[in-house]
C-alpha cells in the first residue's frame, strides 16, 4: 500500500521528532552529537553510539536535560562486530528505531602514494562498511512497521576530488551510491533514506585537519559563502530529513557546503 502524505498536520509536527526513537553513531563529540542534541530537543528518544564514554555521556546528559531518554552505547564502528551490538543494544532498549544517522566517520590523509593499505581498509571500514551493517540490522524493524528514516552523513568529497583524501573521497562517493541502493530496495516500505554531504564543519577532526590557514585559505578561497559550517547547521538539515516535511524525498545526498560545489 502507497504511504500518504498527512497535509493536514500542523507545521509544528510536520518539522518534529515527537516520541520518535533514533539512533546516532559518532555520537560522542561534533555533527553526531549535535545531531543526537537537536532531534532530542525535537521531541525524540536517542541511542548514542561511539567509543568516547566521556564524550558520549556528556551528550547524554544534554539530551537528557532536554527530558528525552538517552541510552549510550560502546561499540566499535570499524569492527564488523561493532554495528551489529549497536543495533541489538538500541532495539532491546527502545523495541525499535525509528531514525538511524550513519554518522560515525574517519578520514586518514594521504597521498596516494603514501597511503597504506590498513588507512584504506579502516576509512572504508568506518565510513561505508558500518552504515551498511547498522542499517542492515534496523532495516527488518523498520519494514515491519512501514515507517522509517535513514541518514548518512558523507562529505562534499563524496562528490569532488580533494588532494590528499583518496580513501575518504572513495569512501563517501560509495556511500552516497549506497545511500540510493538502500532508498531503492526499501522505499516500497515507506523507508526514505537520504545523505548530507557537508563541507569542512569545525568540528574536533576537522579542526584538527584544516587548522593550518596555510591549508584553509586555499579551501576558503572556494567556498562562496568564505567560511566554514557549524556541527549545528548540519544537525538541523538532519532533523529535516528525519521529520515527516521530508516524506516524499528519498535517494538524495544533500550537499550543504557553502556554495563549493557550484563552481
Amino acid at each position: 500500500m502507497t504511504a500518504e502524505f498527512q497535509s493536514s498536520a500542523p507545521l509544528s509536527t510536520r518539522f518534529a521528532v515527537q516520541g520518535k526513537r533514533a539512533l546516532v553513531t559518532g555520537g560522542s563529540k561534533g555533527i553526531g552529537a549535535e545531531a543526537a542534541i537537536v532531534l532530542a530537543q525535537a521531541g525524540a528518544d536517542v541511542a548514542i553510539v561511539g567509543r568516547d564514554e566521556a564524550g558520549l555521556a556528556e551528550t547524554a546528559a544534554r539530551i537528557t536535560a532536554a527530558g528525552r531518554r538517552c541510552i549510550s552505547i560502546v561499540a566499535d564502528m570499524g569492527s564488523v562486530a561493532g554495528p551489529q551490538a549497536a543495533a541489538d543494544a538500541a532495539l532491546a532498549a527502545f523495541g525499535g528505531i525509528d531514525i538511524l544517522v550513519n554518522n560515525a566517520g574517519i578520514a586518514r590523509i594521504a597521498p596516494l602514494l603514501e597511503l597504506s593499505a590498513d588507512a584504506w581498509d579502516e576509512t572504508m571500514a568506518v565510513n561505508m562498511r558500518a552504515p551498511f551493517l547498522l542499517a542492515r540490522a534496523l532495516a527488518p524493524a523498520m519494514i515491519a512497521q512501514r515507517s522509517g528514516k535513514i541518514i548518512n552523513v558523507s562529505s562534499q568529497a563524496g562528490a569532488v576530488a580533494l588532494d590528499g583524501h583518496g580513501a575518504y573521497c572513495t569512501s563517501k562517493g560509495g556511500l552516497n551510491l549506497l545511500t540510493k541502493v538502500m532508498a531503492l530496495e526499501w522505499g516500497a516500505h515507506n523507508i526514505q533514506v537520504n545523505g548530507v554531504a557537508p563541507t569542512v564543519i569545525l568540528t574536533p577532526m576537522g579542526a584538527k585537519v584544516w587548522g593550518d590557514p596555510a591549508k584553509s585559505a586555499p579551501m576558503l578561497a572556494k567556498i562562496p559563502l568564505g567560511r566554514f559550517g557549524q556541527p549545528v547547521e548540519v544537525a538541523d538539515l538532519i532533523l529535516f530529513l528525519a521529520s515527516p516535511a521530508s516524506d516524499l524525498i528519498t535517494g538524495e545526498t544533500i550537499l550543504i557546503d557553502g556554495g563549493y560545489t557550484a563552481i
